[in-house]
């Protein structure tokens, strides 16, 4: 009796394997997880692809350890690609894509529209997660056609650093407005004869003229998608810069590259105040006490208008991926979370996406890292038009090139590069 009741159990007990076996290959490794890929009890294996190596690699793998530590369902795996968005292209109509793929968010209104990138918002419902625990900006450059394609990594924008040295022995304070930031450069530039041997302030990123016609009330589009810049507030941002290069000589085009290669004026002290980003703390601190600097937001315009450009990087999904929910997973483990968002923010130094994460002491506290988040309140991101990046770098940039080197009047320049840019925007209005 005690023998058939031992079969019967053994039976029963064959059954239920035969059917939990059945059910977990049905689910193949689906949003619970479950038993792992395909119900063999091993976990999913995830392509993290990213086009940054050196520090950047180990800061990755640095996140990704932690990832596949924090549970037995998923391994992550980073790899290392160059020429990323030639390959991801490629593997996308292959099917050889990642599971998640490293963006930098300018590109969405690029590539959302070629069906490569899969929606998060399902994922987003499901999970509770709002849009607003992250910086809108960042989220609406992750954005097309109400659509939310990826979660920010980081966020950036620039502000002014300045040389706390030169600015006291100048007697000027950090500048707030243009006006400031004229009269400072004026006094803590130094010429002998006609050798220029410190820059009040650098004007050797034209790329930046974004930033100034916002300070200055404009915007670089109009709502219809033509350029908006040959007006009188692109007017005011070439008039500025013509002062203090013609007039003021605070700065002379091409001075830090004549320092010579590998030569960084600021940090040698022959540049009073420039822009950049979060991205030169860590080198700038390394000078210690060679470098004694300082940070403020962007000073405002003439009217009193403030202006920077955000930036930064994202996760995404690959529409080809094969394993999308536990990419989720990832993703949502990296981003939305306080503590993981913080950990990254440590191990790589970037201000992560996620707000609450910024509200950390490690933040909050430190003086160098609160005139980016005071920036960050007002930095607008570039236009999400498919042909803005091309307008700018095709169209405009070359144009402003030539008003910096006296070889173009301000009437032309902006006249030409509205015609130019007009049609490359036209050109490119439709992603192909």
């Amino acid at each position: 009796m005690k023998r058939w009741v031992s079969q019967a159990m053994l039976a029963v007990i064959l059954i239920i394997g035969v059917i939990g076996c059945s059910g977990n290959n049905n689910n193949s490794g689906g949003s619970n997880g479950g038993a792992g890929d395909g119900g063999s009890g091993k976990p999913v294996e995830l392509t993290f692809w990213g086009d940054w190596g050196g520090e950047g690699q180990k800061q990755f793998e640095t996140m990704v350890d932690a990832f596949n530590k924090s549970q037995d369902r998923i391994r992550v795996k980073y790899v290392l690609q160059q020429d990323m968005i030639t390959k991801f292209l490629t593997a996308a109509t292959s099917g050889g894509a990642p599971d998640i793929l490293f963006w930098d968010r300018w590109r969405t209104s690029l590539y959302a529209p070629k069906n490569v990138l899969h929606p998060l918002d399902d994922y987003m419902a499901k999970d509770g997660i709002a849009k607003d625990a992250f910086y809108e900006e960042s989220i609406k450059e992750l954005s097309y056609n109400d659509k939310l394609y990826g979660l920010p990594l980081t966020v950036d924008a620039r502000a002014l650093f300045y040389n706390k040295k030169l600015l006291d022995e100048a007697g000027v304070k950090p500048p707030t407005t243009w006006a400031e930031l004229e009269d400072a450069a004026i006094k803590t530039t130094k010429w002998n004869g006609d050798k220029l041997e410190v820059a009040g302030f650098s004007l050797g990123d034209n790329g930046l003229f974004n930033m100034y016609l916002q300070q200055a009330g404009g915007t670089m589009l109009t709502e219809d998608g033509k350029t908006n810049f040959n007006n009188e507030q692109g007017k005011r941002v070439l008039s500025f810069w013509n002062k203090l290069l013609n007039e003021d000589k605070v700065y002379k085009v091409g001075f830090e590259q004549g320092l010579g290669e590998g030569t960084d004026a600021f940090v040698t002290g022959k540049l009073a105040m420039h822009y950049t980003g979060p991205w030169m703390l860590s080198t700038y601190k390394k000078y210690g006490k060679d470098l004694d600097f300082g940070i403020v937001p962007p000073p405002a315009g003439p009217n009193g208008g403030k202006g920077s450009v955000m930036g930064g990087f994202g996760l995404v999904i690959p529409e080809g991926a094969k394993h999308k929910e536990e990419a989720w997973e990832f993703i949502k483990w990296w981003t939305a979370n306080k503590d993981n968002a913080l950990l990254w923010a440590k191990t790589s130094l970037n201000m992560p996406g996620l707000k609450a994460a910024l509200e950390d002491p490690f933040f909050k506290d430190d003086p160098f890292w609160q005139p980016f988040m005071e920036t960050l309140e007002f930095a607008k991101i570039r236009p999400a038009h498919p042909g803005y990046s091309v307008m700018e770098n095709d169209g405009l940039i070359p144009n402003l090139q030539l008003y910096q080197q006296g070889e173009q009047s301000l009437e032309d320049t902006l006249a030409k590069a509205q015609s130019q840019g007009d049609k490359l925007l036209a050109d490119n209005a439709e992603v192909k």
